[in-house]
């Protein structure tokens, strides 16, 4: 696993904690925007870009779309 595999990873697992701590769920998420519990799990990891779903986490977390998956994306165009 890379470095930036890793930090992906880490985002994920911590968008998921942030999501429980406001009551939600990649599930939750998944069944408000129409969309599969995967599909929401690999934009949450970066490997898919849906842009109402990467909105739907966002507002959920209460946070801006770019602090969440810009630094991810940044990193991948590195490569």
């Amino acid at each position: 696993m890379t470095k930036v595999d890793r930090d992906v990873f880490a985002a994920h697992e911590a968008l998921k904690m942030e999501l429980r701590l406001r009551g939600s769920s990649l599930a939750a998420i998944a069944r408000e925007v129409g969309v599969s519990r995967t599909t929401v799990s690999l934009v949450g990891l970066r490997k898919m870009n849906v842009p109402r779903v990467e909105r739907a986490l966002a507002a959920a977390v209460g946070k801006p779309v770019e602090e969440l998956f810009g630094a991810a994306n940044e990193e991948e165009d590195k490569q």
